[in-house]
């Protein structure tokens, strides 16, 4: 039926056939749902549909020039920074965030953000008990 209809109105073709605008959101999404877990690159771009080659270059076109593996770490690195910040233990962050390695984490870390996790000081406005104050 298909066939019938596009052989009538071939103007439909693109219209019916243009998945790249959805499918390149989906990338995003997909990325964004599975940065936590333990796949390679390769992994990511068979579960996503593509070719290694393929998902590298779309990747690179929604990112804005980013490789996955860059744009993984720096996503972690932020989550870390945010979990640390709420006075979450960094031997607990590290593995919450996806790294095997509390060195590797902390090697990462530094290089990201200039200071290792252990100098980074939770934010009590964010803690009930930081903003009691005694009377």
């Amino acid at each position: 039926m298909l066939i019938i209809l596009l052989e009538q109105k071939p103007q439909l073709v693109p219209i019916l056939f243009d998945y790249a605008p959805a499918w390149r959101a989906y990338l995003m999404e997909f990325m964004n749902g599975n940065y936590l877990g333990d796949l390679s690159i390769e992994e990511f771009a068979h579960y996503s549909g593509r070719s290694l080659s393929t998902f590298k270059r779309e990747f690179a076109e929604v990112s804005g020039g980013d490789t996955p593996a860059r744009w993984i770490m720096r996503r972690r690195l932020e989550d870390a920074m945010a979990m640390l910040k709420k006075g979450i233990a960094a031997s607990d962050v590290y593995v919450r965030v996806g790294f095997k390695s509390l060195s590797h984490f902390s090697t990462a870390f530094k290089r990201r953000f200039g200071v290792v996790p252990s100098q980074i000081i939770p934010d009590v406005s964010d803690n009930i008990y930081g903003a009691y104050t005694a009377c």
